[in-house]
């Protein structure tokens, strides 16, 4: 920092002493996405494909000013072990949530108030952010069922100063039996987000879960969504994306070729849950695995269009 600034402003606290002041807080999506976006200048040469060129000088005077001026260096004596959030296994989280709190799933009209109330992609994630830490602590310790969530935030978290007040006032919806019903719904939010910025939110998924849909394909996925009110169902497949194929050895566990329908019935009972009628009896079995991804992104889509006509 002292090198960056040209000036001797550094100091140094122990894990013992370090409070939220002291650390750099920042969602990568949320915070960097948009400096870097804004420091890019795009050039278009005919017969060529786009050219970026990002102005390096500003966004690391930038990321100085806005993140690390003023912090302190964290020493290392007694720092204890961390893991990163992202790098959180959720299987494991999710089971020991329902294991030590009763789990409830979010009813239909709950699901369409949180969409309505968190209308931005930056809202969305400072929601996730929260709603993961409190899922890291709920894992380990449970809690009443019933207790709201804003109030194990304020009071047992004690996150009440660094939650925005309206995000707590949405969060008031919800109780503790409602957490990972929430997350699964969050989870489905961002990368709808993401997908409305343009961008992939499987970038880590194998090519072999997102090749294209052929015309028979959407025309069969179209006919099935126009006439089934499924998106639990949709919230279901997304999940399965992001817990089980992101996996590194997932095509060795799920065959691309496997019908999606079929793995999804087998992943629902597997989680003890009714297999919806119409995904039982009219889902169209031509649908393989090959094409997950694609057909989420096209079921969403969808989604989106027919709420926008209502």
């Amino acid at each position: 920092m002292d090198r960056l600034t040209g000036e001797e402003t550094s100091y140094k606290v122990s894990p013992a002493d370090l409070t939220d002041l002291h650390v750099i807080r920042y969602e990568p999506d949320r915070d960097l996405m948009p400096l870097v976006l804004s420091n890019t200048q795009y050039s278009i040469e005919k017969g060529q494909e786009t050219i970026q060129e990002y102005d390096f000088p500003n966004i690391q005077q930038q990321i100085v000013s806005r993140f690390l001026l003023g912090k302190p260096l964290i020493t290392l004596n007694g720092i204890p072990t961390m893991v990163n959030r992202h790098e959180r296994n959720y299987v494991v989280i999710l089971k020991d949530v329902k294991a030590k709190i009763m789990q409830e799933p979010l009813q239909t009209l709950t699901r369409v108030a949180v969409s309505a109330e968190l209308d931005s992609y930056s809202e969305v994630c400072d929601a996730l952010s929260t709603v993961e830490i409190a899922l890291g602590f709920l894992a380990k310790t449970g809690g009443d069922p019933s207790m709201q969530m804003c109030r194990y935030l304020e009071e047992v978290l004690r996150m009440g100063n660094q939650t925005p007040t309206h995000l707590l006032k949405t969060l008031s919806m919800f109780s503790l039996k409602h957490c990972t019903g929430l997350w699964q719904l969050l989870r489905s939010l961002k990368s709808e987000g993401l997908l409305k910025l343009k961008r992939d939110p499987f970038a880590d998924i194998s090519k072999e879960y997102k090749q294209a849909l052929g015309e028979n394909e959407r025309s069969l996925l179209t006919g099935f969504f126009s006439k089934n009110s499924t998106s639990s169902f949709l919230l279901e497949m997304h999940e399965f994306i992001i817990l089980e194929l992101h996996k590194p050895n997932a095509t060795e566990t799920f065959k691309p070729k496997w019908s999606l329908k079929d793995t999804m019935v087998a992943y629902l009972e597997r989680k003890d849950l009714d297999v919806p009628l119409d995904v039982e009896d009219l889902f169209p079995e031509e649908i393989c695995l090959s094409h997950y991804v694609e057909a989420w992104k096209l079921c969403v889509s969808f989604k989106q269009e027919r709420t926008q006509r209502i």
